[in-house]
């Protein structure tokens, strides 16, 4: 869709990335990120009082919204980075996107990856022609891993939420949103959202898509949601410094980061209007919901937003609500034994 929705240009001086960034990586990744549906539900809209459009990155490439920043990261690549290969870390999305992105550009991928990762995304990473060095979360940094790799093997470092290009990526997600919202393309004719929430680990997705929305959308509020146990970007936000906490036991995998990034966080003091959390309860509410009602698989971490909203942690009553739903790998074993309890 031509880049036609009429902009106000959001403040992002003096941070790492800039609409103009996000625009640049839509154009990069068109073609090979797919355009993700957004979806509705009576039955949401009824139990929330609220108008709710989800944007289902469950139904993106590799099945998560990670392609867009990986693969806009690594398409920058010099032919002398594209030579020595690619490093990341992940609990598996990022993985599974840097692991695609760099087949897909012909890039040596090594990723790291935590030892309880689930089996899926194991098995997708390696399926996709990564090499995996697997590391326990619980007894170091995942960085320690990623320098033991560095120094081993060499390789150009891609972190999974703090660094520009993968910030501009992820924003890619409510760039479409807003344009499909304002040109009319869902329910509620062109009428501008009033909130936007996005589920957040580190803060690379929050950070793009408040860039995106800012400027998109002027007067759209951006909530990040987190989980209960893992609440450090609540916490930095509010404190105005980066909280570092130990590794939260949350059934969100995906959402097990430390501290947000220091990019990352930038943004957020400048951009996203709070952030709040959820419960693991909530989450696997959020997974019945969308299983039962909408016949959507979603991982407890695509839930985040969803699970504020649903649960009615987020007031969103007489409001037009975007909420990202970031993605649907989940074991099924897993998904069967948490909505069935």
């Amino acid at each position: 869709m031509p880049d036609t929705i009429i902009k106000s240009a959001a403040d992002t001086a003096g941070l790492a990335i800039s609409y103009d960034d996000v625009a640049g990586a839509a154009e990069r990744i068109a073609g090979v990120a797919h355009r993700t549906p957004v979806l509705t539900s009576r039955t949401a809209d009824t139990l929330t009082g609220g108008e709710l459009l989800f944007k289902c990155e469950n139904f993106q490439r590799t099945g998560a919204f990670k392609i867009r920043g990986a693969y806009n990261a690594i398409a920058r690549f010099t032919p002398v980075q594209r030579a020595v290969g690619v490093v990341a870390y992940s609990s598996g999305n990022h993985a599974q996107a840097i692991a695609l992105a760099a087949s897909m550009l012909r890039v040596k991928a090594t990723i790291v990856m935590p030892q309880d990762a689930p089996a899926s995304k194991l098995a997708a990473t390696r399926g996709y022609g990564a090499d995996v060095v697997l590391y326990d979360r619980y007894a170091e940094p995942p960085d320690a891993a990623v320098a033991r790799v560095l120094e081993d093997r060499g390789g150009i470092f891609i972190p999974p939420f703090d660094h520009p290009h993968v910030m501009a990526g992820q924003g890619t997600v409510a760039k479409e949103l807003i344009e499909e919202v304002l040109a009319g393309g869902v329910q509620g004719g062109g009428a501008p959202l009033d909130l936007l929430v996005v589920p957040t680990s580190g803060g690379g997705l929050l950070a793009g898509c408040a860039v995106a929305a800012k400027t998109l959308n002027p007067g759209c509020r951006v909530i990040g949601i987190e989980p209960e146990a893992g609440n450090d970007a609540q916490q930095s936000l509010r404190s105005g410094s980066i909280v570092r906490i130990e590794p939260p036991k949350t059934i969100a995998d995906g959402a097990q980061s430390r501290n947000v990034g220091q990019l990352t966080f930038t943004v957020m003091q400048r951009l996203v209007d709070d952030i709040d959390t959820v419960t693991d309860d909530q989450l696997v509410d959020a997974m019945r919901f969308f299983a039962s009602r909408m016949k959507m698989l979603v991982e407890p971490t695509g839930c985040l937003a969803a699970a504020a909203v649903l649960s009615g942690k987020i007031d969103v009553r007489g409001k037009r609500v975007g909420i990202v739903v970031t993605g649907g790998n989940v074991d099924l074993g897993r998904f069967a034994s948490l909505v069935a309890g």
